[in-house]
C-alpha cells in the first residue's frame, strides 16, 4: 500500500467546533455502507477522517499517521481488530481505540483478552451513542494534552508508586510505566481517593462518562490491565484491591498529595 501525501479518504474539517476541529480519527470498517455512514456523521462533526476498509491497510495507515482515535472493528479481511490493537500497543502507540463488535459473544472474547481498546460499543449502534463515545474520548485527549500552567506541580505517592498528574507519567519504584489514557484517568481517580470504595457502574460512569448497563466488565478488564502494570504482584494487588460484592478501591499506603516544583530524584 503506498501512502498518499494526504491519508485514504482525508480531507480537511469544514469550520467546526474549535473542540473537533483538526481532531483525526482514523475508521477501520470493512462494511462499506457502515463505514461511510462513520465517515459522513463524523465529518459533519468536523472531524478529519480517513477511512480504511481492511486490516492491512488500517494497520499501516495507523502506524504511519497521527491520530486522536481510531474506531476499529473488530471482524476485518487481512488483520482483524484484535490484532491490530495488539500490534499497535506492543508497538507503544497509545492512541485511543474504540472497539466496534458484532455481537455480545466477540466483547466478551475482546474484553477477556484486554488487549488495550479504549472503548467498545457493540452492533447495532445509534449514531448519537457513537458520537458521545467519541467526544468523551477526545475530550479526554484534549485534557491529557494539556500542558501544566501552574508554577508548581501536583504528584501522588503512595508506597513507591509515583504519579505525576499535570505530566500524566507514572513510575513505580523509580520504574516509568506506559499507561494508556484510560488506564491513567483509572489509577488518578482511585489514587486521589484512597480507601473509598467505587462499584463498577460509578467507574464507568465517572471515568468513561456515561452510563451503560451491561459494560460493567469494561471496568474490570481495564483494572486488571492497570493492575499487570503497576502491581509488584498483580497476584496479591498492594494498590488496586478488590471488594468483594461491591468493587474497587485504592489501598491507604500512606499515600501523599504532593505541590512541588519538582519529582522527585529517583524519577526521570
Amino acid at each position: 500500500m503506498n501512502l498518499p501525501q494526504q491519508s485514504l479518504n482525508s480531507r480537511s474539517a469544514p469550520g467546526g467546533a474549535a473542540f473537533a476541529y483538526n481532531k483525526r480519527i482514523l475508521v477501520i470498517e470493512d462494511d462499506l455502507d457502515i463505514s461511510h455512514l462513520l465517515e459522513i456523521n463524523l465529518r459533519d462533526n468536523a472531524y478529519d477522517v480517513d477511512v480504511a476498509n481492511n486490516g492491512l491497510d488500517g494497520f499501516e495507515l495507523a502506524c504511519a499517521e497521527e491520530y486522536q482515535l481510531i474506531v476499529l472493528d473488530l471482524m476485518l479481511p487481512g488483520l482483524d481488530g484484535l490484532e491490530i490493537c495488539k500490534r499497535l500497543r506492543s508497538q507503544e502507540i497509545t492512541v485511543p481505540i474504540l472497539m466496534l463488535t458484532a455481537k455480545t459473544s466477540e466483547l466478551d472474547r475482546v474484553l477477556g483478552l484486554g488487549l488495550g481498546a479504549d472503548d467498545y460499543l457493540s452492533k447495532p449502534f445509534s449514531i448519537m451513542e457513537l458520537q458521545a463515545r467519541v467526544k468523551a474520548i477526545l475530550r479526554r485527549v484534549d485534557l491529557s494534552s494539556q500542558p501544566a500552567t501552574a508554577t508548581t506541580s501536583e504528584s501522588i505517592e503512595s508506597g513507591g508508586l509515583y504519579i505525576d498528574v499535570p505530566g500524566r507519567q507514572v513510575s513505580v519504584d523509580g520504574q516509568a510505566l506506559e499507561l494508556t489514557a484510560k488506564e491513567f484517568d483509572l489509577l488518578l481517580h482511585f489514587a486521589r481517593h484512597p480507601g473509598r470504595v467505587y462499584s463498577r457502574g460509578q467507574l464507568l460512569d465517572q471515568i468513561w462518562g456515561y452510563s451503560h448497563s451491561g459494560y460493567e466488565h469494561t471496568v474490570n478488564t481495564h483494572i486488571n490491565r492497570l493492575r499487570k502494570k503497576i502491581e509488584r504482584n498483580p497476584e496479591r494487588a498492594n494498590f488496586i484491591e478488590t471488594v468483594w460484592g461491591v468493587g474497587y478501591r485504592f489501598r491507604e499506603l500512606a499515600s501523599e498529595l504532593v505541590n512541588e516544583s519538582r519529582a522527585p530524584d529517583n524519577v526521570a
